[in-house]
């Protein structure tokens, strides 16, 4: 059994939304302006409502989510009904650190906001690969 460093404590729901906000603000300039005006939350897991609507049993099983519409499907005549929101699920993502071992909370967090951002960009992976070099 692994002992836990004395000092040692998880990051909390702050921290980690902190890690997406410089992951954002780590972003080419045309991406972060609009990566920007996509709203982050950051809860420990994803709400059950969501689980079910995906049919997902084990909520360890979602790091992050995108609610909303593809850049590339919106039209200037759409009313928005409600904003864009990328999820982030601390929970999930500690885990997946502490399992993988071999990349840091900063790369995880930002190559699962990285992953949400394509899908309100509509990037190709090759657009995701020039941005998140954890792609390649």
């Amino acid at each position: 059994m692994t002992q836990t460093p004395p000092g040692a404590y998880a990051p909390d729901l702050a921290q980690i939304e902190q890690l997406a906000q410089d992951a954002i603000a780590g972003l080419p300039g045309p991406y972060r302006a609009a990566a920007g005006a996509v709203r982050l939350r950051v809860e420990d897991f994803a709400p059950d409502e969501i689980l079910q609507a995906m049919d997902i049993d084990d909520p360890f099983e979602l790091t992050g989510l995108y609610e909303g519409i593809p850049l590339t499907e919106k039209s200037v005549s759409d009313q928005p009904v409600q904003p864009d929101v990328i999820w982030l699920f601390r929970r999930p993502i500690l885990d997946e650190w502490l399992d993988r071992g071999d990349v840091s909370l900063n790369e995880l967090v930002s190559h699962v906001l990285v992953h949400e951002l394509a899908h309100h960009f509509g990037w190709s992976d090759a657009d995701i690969a020039r941005i998140d070099p954890w792609w390649e």
